[in-house]
């Protein structure tokens, strides 16, 4: 969830203030984003993506928009790029509504075919072969509660803390299978980012988003961030659980080592957990437990499908990845032992307008605004976007909270002069 420029009152002075850098405002929107992590295997080894393609732009066909470095965008309004080892495709931002993290995953899956069909093209030219590996999956939330309402009970640290508590049993059940490790909670300044396995199901990826999202936005509203809120919520614990520091950047890790058992070899539905309000639950009953507290949350930002599944695999009706005796082999072929099967058309689920907006800019679609054309050139992080102006050639970069504002005209453009 990347930083934002501040929004301009009038055109001329947006257009000298964002063309000079802008400021560091954030976006004005409560917004989601997904990423999620490849390992890669050249005919069978296991590689480095930057040692063998060193750009994206060597399988990746086409004009794409440069962000960074090895960082491209993508048609489909994400971005990929080669991260220590691993190929990543991130989302972009959107904001947080119904159906928030059904957008989020159709984005992200969107973004994973693209690529695989465009390194599967990369196989026939080189005549290799070419297999991504499901890595991890990153589940961002912003957290933009502002700085008087915060205090020292309420930081994005204690948050993420006091998240790490609530949050890895229920995603356990969601989005991990026999060989995960952990779930982690790291705070990003002006964002909660969850990390766990990657999951080759779109659907039980899009039900692990919607939880979080549920979760880290209702806990958000409580008074205090102090472990103490667990008790006066009735939230289980775990008898001896204490979270570590997580392994990469700061925040806290719900490891298997931080049990007295893993809880990734157990069976789900074996009551062999103590609590620590003296019960002894399985871990299915605590996951359903943690998630019937927070059922109406999760059920205002779900869409109908994935609330359903969610309840589903919570009550034992519809299977979690551990209930399954073994790691699911589409794990090592993501693209085409999983893939993506458009189950959120836009005739059903829109575009988020955050959304609508950076594809529009990806794609360098000209936009009228106030008698001027400008033409996209860039994206300056997620949040804003660099133009120029196409009768003087001046660089201007707006905020694409206010391009919302102009998103209709971008989208029914007008051509005047050719």
């Amino acid at each position: 969830m990347p930083d934002d420029t501040k929004k301009i009152a009038s055109a001329k002075g947006e257009s000298r203030s964002a063309g000079s850098g802008g400021g560091g405002g954030r976006l004005q929107l409560a917004a989601i984003g997904m990423e999620a992590e490849f390992q890669v295997h050249v005919d069978g080894e296991l590689v480095r993506p930057e040692d063998v393609f060193g750009s994206p732009r060597a399988f990746v066909r086409g004009n794409l928009m440069h962000r960074v470095g090895t960082s491209y965008h993508l048609p489909t309004g994400g971005a990929v790029y080669f991260d220590t080892g691993v190929i990543e495709v991130a989302t972009p931002v959107i904001e947080i509504d119904r159906g928030c993290a059904a957008r989020a995953g159709r984005s992200l899956w969107e973004s994973v075919l693209y690529l695989r069909e465009e390194l599967d093209e990369w196989e026939r030219r080189e005549g290799r072969d070419v297999r991504l590996t499901g890595f991890s999956a990153h589940y961002n939330v912003s957290f933009e509660l502002p700085r008087e309402e915060q205090g020292r009970s309420r930081t994005v640290k204690k948050l993420a803390l006091l998240l790490s508590y609530i949050l890895p049993v229920p995603v356990m059940l969601l989005a991990t299978n026999r060989q995960s490790s952990g779930v982690g909670v790291r705070p990003r300044g002006d964002r909660i980012e969850v990390t766990v396995d990657f999951t080759p199901s779109a659907s039980l990826m899009i039900a692990t988003g919607t939880l979080i999202v549920g979760i880290v936005r209702e806990v958000m509203k409580w008074r205090s961030f102090e472990l103490e809120m667990l008790e006066e919520h009735n939230i289980p614990v775990i008898a001896g659980y204490t979270p570590m520091p997580h392994t990469s950047r700061k925040g806290w890790l719900a490891r298997k080592d931080c049990y007295s058992q893993d809880p990734f070899a157990q069976d789900v539905d074996s009551p062999v957990w103590d609590t620590t309000d003296g019960r002894s639950l399985s871990l299915r009953s605590i996951a359903g437990l943690i998630t019937k507290t927070f059922w109406h949350p999760i059920r205002r930002i779900s869409d109908p499908w994935t609330f359903r599944l969610i309840g589903s695999v919570m009550r034992g009706r519809a299977p979690s990845l551990l209930d399954l005796d073994e790691r699911p082999a589409e794990y090592d072929d993501v693209g085409r032992l999983c893939t993506w099967d458009n189950l959120f058309p836009e005739t059903e689920l829109s575009r988020s307008r955050y959304e609508r907006v950076l594809i529009r800019a990806i794609s360098g679609q000209k936009l009228w605004m106030h008698g001027r054309r400008y033409t996209p050139t860039g994206m300056r992080g997620w949040s804003s976007v660099v133009f120029r102006a196409d009768d003087d050639g001046s660089r201007h970069v707006f905020s694409i909270d206010y391009l919302l504002g102009h998103l209709r005209d971008w989208e029914r453009p007008r051509t005047r002069g050719g």
